[in-house]
């Protein structure tokens, strides 16, 4: 076979081969889900698709976006995924390369000796063979499409793996902003205790003369002493909360933070994030990397079906060289030196017992598998992006209150301690006061947090907007 003919061959059998799988068609399943998200008024909303924005138009703050980078390049889990993806992307190098024969060259050289009383002359025969052979090896022609539909697995299988990594950049985005937004409340409370100690000190100063004076009495001592060290003990919780705030941002960033990149205590400055448009349908959620990721996962689960169905019909598989030669190597290229093969083979499955129908249950059992989680996927989506709007719904009604709260707070303090200080009332009611002010102060730093951190999740479930570095 000159070397000619082989090439055809293996283009035919090309040709023949990978032309169609037997893989069921896919149509992406309707989701499990309402059109619009449930409303607190009892009502839905349902507008045209609109998409959340990019990480750096969403976070306004500016010491957010560097650290943002910094988790980008330095995470450890976002490096594991980046390297599973690689891992993905060469086994569907590896798969594919199955569909194209293995064309090797091979050279080799034989001696060989045979005994007299073998022979047939009585004499000892020592023979030589020389050759030098281009072709290919057991190369399956995939006329019925299994090594296409494996192919089609391994690339859905690496496709997901993609997604995956877009699942978790967004992950680490929003982690990194709500431990940013949590150390910035926990300087801010840290910073309230602090102010609330030394006033508490300097009352407790104030009283302690007083006493001496014989105009205030021990009771009143004792009672702001009981402030005094509640102060003291929050302070120093808060310290500790502070620095474990920190430890936790550096290991989301992967390295070590600068100083001038933390945040500010209190939130006013941090949560200056952009609001999401209006009245999203959850059609969106499908986008959501990790519904992606398991979309492609059903499809991978599809195109094995394809395989297993392939395995009922016949493998046909062709071994051939072309090539030449010779008893002696100044023979090798001579003319009348060519040799070839040609060795086609079929095999048709007759009897395993069922395993090809077990198999092909297993492959179809597998897509079901993949579908229910395809759907809860999208199911878990929808609750999550419905838990968010419906605490966002009442954030701006709780705050509102809960800043009238403190300034009613404050102003009964006022009141109480003027009273304690013209001798009015005891140092009791001022305590109660002071109590009541630092109690709404605290819970007013909570709800700022929930609104901010509400912002990022909303961001993180719906899917967030282009992830490129």
């Amino acid at each position: 076979m000159k070397l000619r003919t082989l090439g055809l061959t293996v283009l035919l059998a090309g040709v023949l081969g990978g032309c169609t799988t037997l893989a069921p068609d896919y149509a992406r399943p309707a989701a499990p889900v309402a059109a619009a998200w449930p409303a607190t008024d009892g009502k839905s909303v349902e507008t045209a698709a609109a998409a959340t924005p990019d990480w750096r138009a969403y976070f306004v703050d500016a010491r957010l976006h560097p650290l943002i980078e910094l988790a980008l390049v330095n995470n450890r889990d976002l490096r594991e995924t980046a390297l599973n993806i690689a891992r993905a992307r060469a086994q569907y190098r590896i798969q594919r390369a199955e569909l194209f024969p293995a064309v090797s060259i091979e050279a080799g050289t034989t001696a060989r000796r045979t005994p007299g009383d073998l022979s047939g002359s009585g004499q000892a025969i020592t023979s030589h063979s020389h050759s030098v052979d281009l072709g290919l090896a057991n190369w399956e022609i995939d006329l019925f499409g299994r090594i296409q539909s494996l192919r089609d697995q391994a690339l859905e299988t690496y496709l997901a793996s993609e997604e995956t990594l877009r699942s978790t950049r967004l992950s680490l985005i929003a982690e990194v902003a709500s431990a940013y937004l949590t150390l910035s409340a926990d300087e801010a409370l840290l910073q309230l205790a602090q102010e609330t100690l030394a006033s508490q000190r300097s009352s407790y100063a104030l009283t302690r003369k007083r006493v001496e004076l014989g105009v205030g009495t021990e009771l009143d001592l004792r009672q702001i002493e009981t402030s005094v060290e509640t102060a003291r003990r929050d302070a120093a919780a808060y310290t500790a909360q502070v620095a474990t705030d920190r430890n936790a941002l550096v290991l989301l960033v992967g390295t070590a933070v600068p100083d001038t990149l933390l945040p500010p205590a209190g939130l006013d400055s941090v949560t200056a994030l952009r609001e999401l448009p209006a009245g999203l349908p959850s059609a969106v959620l499908q986008e959501r990397p990790d519904v992606l990721a398991a979309e492609r996962q059903l499809r991978a689960a599809n195109a094995n079906i394809g395989a297993a169905r392939a395995a009922f019909f016949p493998s046909i598989s062709l071994t051939a060289t072309a090539g030449t030669a010779s008893s002696s190597l100044d023979g090798l290229f001579a003319a009348g030196s060519g040799a070839w093969t040609f060795i086609p083979q079929v095999s048709l499955p007759i009897f395993n017992a069922g395993a090809n129908r077990a198999r092909l249950q297993v492959a179809e059992t597998d897509r079901d598998i993949y579908l229910a989680r395809y759907e809860k996927a999208i199911q878990s989506a929808f609750r999550e992006v419905a838990d968010a709007l419906a605490q966002r719904a009442t954030l701006d009604a709780r705050l509102d209150a809960q800043q009238k709260l403190v300034d009613a707070s404050a102003a009964s303090y006022r009141l109480s301690d003027a009273r304690y200080q013209k001798g009015v009332d005891s140092y009791l009611s001022a305590l109660d006061a002071q109590r009541s002010l630092y109690a709404a102060r605290q819970s007013l730093v909570s709800l700022k947090l929930a609104a901010a951190t509400n912002a990022v999740t909303l961001y993180k479930v719906l899917g967030g907007g282009e992830l490129a570095p």
